[in-house]
């Protein structure tokens, strides 16, 4: 019976009717550029489908073995699933396959913008996405130890565009302890820069204040990076803050620390005062002739455009007036770069659409302001 049912089964299939799909009229089928692609036979590269890359790019072992041949590139990205150093909600682990999910519908074969023109994506500079670095979820020093690892191999391939080049990376993250690491192997090829840092919160805070003097596995957090990394001298004294808001601790001494580690604040209402315009500027002339890292803290944004932030802080900036400051540092030679968000999201992936809106501001900044950096 079962014989008579799968006969019965392949004969229905061999004979069901083709379906042929007209061009539309007044088209031919050549000219269907992107739906010609799209309804193309040929399956050699996902669309909607297959692993989930950011902005469908091409993934590059970059971690592998050493000896082992790894495809050369220009700029990487690398995931951070990293959030034991938070104190508020948990879950930033899964921020960097968020925000590779809300960058699916990017791609180099779109991606051209429609303000300038130009697709970061198909230029010079060969870009990948190396997944992410394996982390350990049970120790805060293992894990960024392991981070110092990955970011050291990944800095240490050999770049497509020059031999003599150093990759540049966009960190995914992972909660925001995970720029320590980034900021370790960016001084390692560039010596001391420029911090720009787009945050509610200052993170500059002294480890025996947030982190109650407990331990140095308590001090080291999300709220205390920028103070320890100063600590190690990894970033110069012309560093900036953008769209802070949130309280401090301690009255008068957090602002006094924070200005000690290097920074100037622009408060997130200064963009009412002042405008955009302004705002760009005193970016600009705070890091000038410079290197330069940029992280960005998606609770830089409002709840209300990045509802699934670990600690948000309301009366932030919008995702708008932030992708136009961001782009508008054209010409900054940007060396590193982060974005860091959470898991926490509505149903719209309204978080993760924003922040990979993000990393792509950041990867055209690179690209359009090549450094060779010497190995």
């Amino acid at each position: 019976m079962a014989f008579i049912i799968s006969a019965l089964l392949l004969s229905n299939h061999a004979s069901a009717r083709e379906v042929v799909f007209p061009p539309t009229s007044g088209y031919a089928t050549d000219d269907q550029i992107i739906l010609g692609g799209y309804n193309d036979p040929d399956i050699s590269h996902a669309k909607f489908g297959g692993l989930n890359t950011f902005a469908n790019l091409p993934y590059v072992h970059c971690l592998a073995k050493e000896g082992e041949e790894v495809e050369k590139f220009d700029i990487a990205i690398l995931g951070a699933p990293f959030d034991t150093g938070v104190t508020a909600r948990p879950g930033a682990r899964f921020g960097p396959s968020g925000i590779r999910r809300g960058s699916q519908r990017i791609s180099p074969a779109a991606g051209w913008s429609i303000y300038t023109g130009e697709n970061v994506l198909i230029e010079w500079a060969k870009i990948v996405d190396c997944g992410d670095a394996p982390l350990t979820f049970l120790d805060n020093t293992a894990a960024l130890a392991q981070l110092d690892k990955a970011h050291k191999i990944v800095s240490a391939r050999r770049t497509n565009a020059s031999d003599k080049a150093v990759p540049r990376i966009v960190t995914l993250g992972g909660d925001h302890t995970t720029t320590l690491s980034a900021l370790r192997s960016t001084h390692d090829h560039w010596g001391a820069v420029s911090v720009i840092h787009f945050d509610s919160h200052i993170d500059t805070w002294d480890p025996e204040v947030l982190g109650g003097g407990i331990s140095h596995y308590a001090g080291l957090n999300h709220g205390t990076f920028l103070h320890i990394a100063h600590e190690e001298g990894l970033f110069r004294n012309t560093s900036i803050h953008a769209g802070i808001r949130a309280p401090v601790i301690r009255p008068k001494k957090d602002v006094r620390n924070d200005l000690r580690c290097g920074f100037e604040i622009i408060k997130a209402r200064d963009i009412d005062r002042f405008g955009i315009q302004e705002i760009i500027d005193r970016l600009k002339k705070r890091v000038a002739g410079t290197k330069v890292y940029i992280s960005v803290d998606i609770d830089v944004l409002d709840p209300t455009f990045a509802p699934a932030t670990g600690t948000a802080e309301v009366g932030g900036w919008s995702t708008r007036e932030l992708l136009t400051i961001l782009d508008s540092l054209e010409g900054l030679e940007v060396v590193g770069a982060d974005v860091v968000a959470p898991v926490y999201d509505n149903a719209g992936e309204t978080t993760v659409l924003a922040a990979a809106e993000v990393a792509l501001a950041l990867i055209g900044l690179m690209v359009n302001k090549p450094v060779f950096g010497v190995m």
